[in-house]
């Protein structure tokens, strides 16, 4: 009898969790990316991809920058470790590009938009940030047509 490879459910590396909506809602300028300030049990429910980042903004505060309303999970796994599920988690980046987030904040009157969150080649977690303005009704309305359009064209010239 030969064994199965049973496939383990956990994430090594590859992306967690992504928000889909922050690319329909926001023009994305530029991306920077960031490492998160993770428990343990936080980082063994993220590897289960349960994360949510839909309502996640990031933000300032005392001079730091943080990532607010981030929900992960509790891990079910048998730890007894709690951990508040939607409480603000540092974010790491180097200070020039901390200072130029913090610039595009307040001179440009932009916002930082999290993208998704990922697991790198090393297997740590990091969150892609983007810099971002908001889009306006009919600029949605105006990229559902392009999109349409392009789909359609592609359609017609498969056919040929």
């Amino acid at each position: 009898m030969s064994r199965e490879k049973k496939k383990s459910a956990f994430i090594s590396h590859g992306i967690a969790a992504q928000n889909r909506k922050a690319r329909h809602d926001y023009k994305i300028l530029s991306t920077v990316e960031a490492g998160i300030v993770l428990k343990g049990v936080e980082v063994k429910s993220l590897r289960l991809g349960r994360a949510q980042l839909t309502e996640a903004w990031a933000g300032e505060r005392d001079g730091e920058l943080f990532l607010f309303n981030l929900y992960i999970p509790e891990y079910q796994g048998g730890v007894l470790s709690r951990f508040d599920v939607r409480g603000m988690r540092k974010l790491l980046v180097k200070r020039k590009e901390r200072n130029q987030i913090f610039g595009a904040i307040s001179r440009e009157r932009q916002t930082i938009v999290p993208l998704d969150i990922f697991f790198n080649d090393r297997g740590l977690a990091k969150v892609t940030l983007g810099i971002a303005e908001g889009k306006q009704k009919a600029d949605k309305r105006q990229a559902a047509a392009a999109r349409d359009w392009q789909r359609d064209k592609a359609r017609l010239l498969r056919s040929r």
